[in-house]
């Protein structure tokens, strides 16, 4: 008889899995394949139903503030930041492959938003943005769709580092005014360091109230978590922090003391409808749609690989892009404007305990009630609470075990973190990562673009190794491994290799063994190069044989005319057996001498047949 999974209801088991053995059929596979958060239904309980709700909860308490300031930084009303977090983080929740990351408005998005929409007037504004949303979409799905998220794996995690460093470290500096209870100067054009440090110049108008009010939040967050790890309870610390706080500004009317709330929250919940599509504005927002789909997706993804880092859990990226896409798709229906994975929130969703993708939804809908029905009491959550629990969670964002260990690793580990982080910081956290990846990019090539070149000799002992100082080199066949990429970046370095081998080759060389079982990737810069040697050591009457041929190398060689130019008498393929292709080889380049042996040749008075003893050094 059918088991049902567990957290599925028995009555729905038949639908869930038509397969009388209890396997899923094909359908239903893909259908959790593509909708995570309902894969995440078949093992559900109310112990991470819990989980999820309490984290959910939490995130709401932070996503509302976030996002009507993250609307007015993009210069639309405050309610269309709130109808983002809503609409956004559910949709994205319900399909995303990190179980932790929270969708909607960011940041960083929000001031690509804002320059996008610098040149519109504020009564087309909202209607370009939710147009820019729907072509945000399009992109991210037409990146997905062609599989090109993928490509987000070769990001260095020296780059993961270093974003998370820089994104920790910027949150706390922007929230030092909220902290401090100080007026934020400067414009949205301003940039961050340039409003920071004009904050910071009035730090004499410092509001004791609202310094207190922050260290008490944090505080209790802290008493809170460290009676958790004592007690092993659940306290839903950052929960409890901000409610608690809330009443004590409402109780004692501190706002009367210059301790700065939310505020009014808007009670309107979006609505559906169509975008206006002019393609007048997909030809004038087309390019800062692209712009905004591709930092959108590295920002999330980014996300999700730091939080994927610290839970273990496995990310398919591709699932990751298509989430983003379908959530701004979904938005621009209910007039959202652009969003991502968000930094803050997505930190506070995993330190909270989230254990699926239903935290997002219960946050998502846990908005939409504040929105209805806690507005009055959301009112009174003081700034301060919230920037103390970010800093807080700005702190645990880094892995600091981990940069330590990036930092002395190696030289070209530490660069990329701290140019990674410095950038976040002094450019911008929307392009800190495509900065990481290019400087990635920088510093990897020269170094993947050496190629080792080593010279062997056949011992007197009758063994073929690595030669040393000491060794006597023959006169007749020079034996030469090479090790690396053959891409056009290494180009150079293989042209000084065949140099090398052209000035050592004296009258009397009658042969040349090139081993390429370690040269991986041949283009066709570098099969040039290999042709124009070998012809020219044929125009010196002098044998090239190449040895140790993998299956790709063996195809480039084809492909590139060498095989013919040489013959298959001397290409010699890797056959299975350790070093056999290379031994035939040395075989061959002996049969092309005959007897023309150098004086000190270790077979002087061996017959070609007498190959037994005959090894390499490994």
């Amino acid at each position: 008889m059918h088991r049902p999974s567990a957290g599925i209801p028995a009555g729905n088991s038949k639908v869930l899995a038509a397969d009388p053995a209890g396997e899923p059929s094909r359908l239903v596979a893909k259908l959790w394949q593509r909708v995570p958060a309902l894969d995440a239904l078949r093992t559900y309980s109310w112990r991470a139903f819990g989980s999820d709700t309490v984290a959910g909860l939490t995130v709401a308490a932070i996503a509302v503030p976030q996002a009507m300031a993250y609307a007015q930084i993009a210069g639309l009303p405050p309610q269309y930041g709130l109808y983002t977090a809503i609409v956004m983080t559910a949709v994205g929740a319900v399909f995303d492959s990190s179980k932790q990351l929270i969708n909607g408005p960011t940041n960083a998005i929000s001031i690509a938003v804002f320059s996008a929409l610098a040149f519109y007037g504020t009564d087309d504004r909202v209607q370009a943005a939710v147009l820019l949303a729907l072509l945000v979409g399009a992109i991210q799905m037409a990146i997905t769709l062609l599989r090109l998220g993928d490509l987000t794996r070769y990001i260095s995690h020296a780059v993961i580092v270093g974003f998370t460093l820089g994104a920790g470290s910027l949150i706390v500096l922007d929230q030092l005014k909220n902290l401090l209870g100080l007026p934020a100067r400067g414009t949205g054009e301003d940039h961050f360091l340039k409003r920071l440090w004009l904050t910071l110049a009035q730090a004499d108008q410092t509001n004791l109230a609202t310094v207190v009010v922050g260290l008490a939040t944090m505080a209790l967050v802290l008493v809170l978590r460290l009676a958790n790890s004592r007690l092993r309870l659940r306290i839903p610390e950052f929960l409890l922090a901000v409610v608690g706080m809330a009443a004590i500004v409402w109780g004692l009317d501190l706002q009367q003391q210059g301790v700065k709330v939310v505020g009014a929250i808007p009670p309107h919940l979006p609505s559906f409808q169509l975008p206006v599509v002019s393609w007048v504005q997909v030809r004038e927002l087309s390019g800062s749609g692209l712009a905004i789909a591709v930092l959108g997706l590295l920002e999330a993804v980014a996300m999700a690989k730091a939080i994927a880092a610290k839970t273990e859990q496995k990310l398919d990226i591709n699932q990751q892009c298509l989430s983003e896409g379908l959530a701004n798709l979904a938005g621009s229906l209910f007039q959202c404007f652009p969003g991502s994975g968000s930094l803050t929130r997505s930190t506070v969703n995993q330190q909270s305990g989230a254990v699926t993708q239903w935290s997002g939804v219960i946050s998502a809908a846990a908005v939409a009630a504040a929105v209805l029905v806690f507005a009055p009491y959301a009112h009174y959550i003081p700034k301060a609470s919230l920037a103390g629990i970010l800093v807080l969670s700005a702190w645990n964002l880094v892995n600091r075990q981990q940069l330590a260990y990036y930092l002395r690793a190696t030289r070209f580990d530490a660069a990329i973190v701290l140019l990674t982080a410095v950038s976040a910081v002094a450019i911008s956290v929307e392009f800190c990562v495509l900065i990481g990846v290019f400087l990635s990019f920088v510093l990897y090539v020269p170094r993947a673009a050496r190629v080792r070149l080593t010279e062997l000799v056949l011992t007197p002992e009758r063994v073929i190794r690595e030669r040393v100082a000491d060794d006597v080199p023959c006169s007749r066949i020079l034996i030469y491994s090479f090790e690396g990429e053959l891409f056009f970046g290494a180009a150079p370095e293989l042209d000084e290799h065949f140099q090398r081998i052209r000035r050592a080759v004296q009258p009397g060389v009658r042969a040349i063994v090139l081993r390429l079982k370690r040269a991986r990737n041949p283009d066709a810069v570098c099969l040039q190069l290999l042709d124009k040697f070998i012809r020219r050591m044929q125009a010196q009457d002098i044998a090239v044989l190449l040895c140790g041929i993998q299956p790709e190398m063996a195809k480039a060689l084809d492909s590139g005319g060498i095989r013919a130019l040489l013959g298959p008498d001397r290409i010699f393929e890797e056959t299975g057996v350790v070093w056999s292709a290379t031994l035939a080889a040395v075989r061959h380049a002996y049969e092309i001498v005959q007897e023309d042996l150098c004086p000190d040749c270790p077979r002087l008075g061996q017959s070609l047949d007498d190959k037994q003893d005959w090894y390499y050094m490994i």
